[in-house]
């Protein structure tokens, strides 16, 4: 089942005197945060309003909330997680939230083998990254290209992948079979 609200950063530290805090952010860029009108904090998902948001560095952001104008109110949030209500963004046709991804079945679309689980996916060039962990606790990594990726299927909790030849270490894919 999917989560209605899905994290989009957590609040690390206080920033300056007027109540400012800043964001570890989970998202593509910081005025991000403030996109949805209405983010939602900590785990009783408690409704704020942000007004503003910059980048400060690499993922952090300054972000001022209403309400949240001392010191003092800024630093009970500490720790919390910022998350916001799904229903309010619309994803293009075959793009998912990477917290749906993990913890889905990755099977092969050849043999019918389950791999696994993904576990992490790394952004950090052309194509997605996505890291299974396998029965055994190895781990295999795929490219998230058309070439391996055949099918996203998150309402069925699964992948559908066809390695390349030579992606996956045969040591590791040999342990599973055990």
């Amino acid at each position: 089942m999917r989560k209605k609200y899905l994290e989009i950063g957590r609040i690390t530290k206080l920033q300056g005197l007027k109540g400012d805090v800043r964001v570890q952010y989970y998202c593509d860029e910081p005025e991000m945060l403030c996109e949805y009108g209405t983010l939602y904090l900590g785990k009783e998902h408690t409704p704020v309003e942000p007004q503003r948001a910059r980048y400060l560095k690499a993922d952090v952001a300054v972000l001022k909330i209403k309400g949240v104008d001392t010191p003092e109110d800024a630093e009970k949030l500490i720790g919390k997680m910022l998350y916001f209500d799904r229903e309010t963004v619309e994803l293009p046709e075959d793009t998912w939230f990477i917290q749906d991804i993990i913890g889905l079945d990755v099977y092969d679309a050849d043999t019918g083998r389950c791999y696994g689980k993904v576990d992490d996916i790394y952004q950090n060039g052309t194509a997605d990254v996505y890291s299974i962990k396998t029965p055994s606790g190895g781990q295999l990594m795929f490219p998230a290209i058309p070439e391996v990726l055949l099918d996203t299927d998150i309402d069925g909790g699964k992948l559908t992948i066809r390695p390349l030849e030579g992606l996956f270490d045969p040591e590791v894919i040999a342990d599973d079979k055990d």
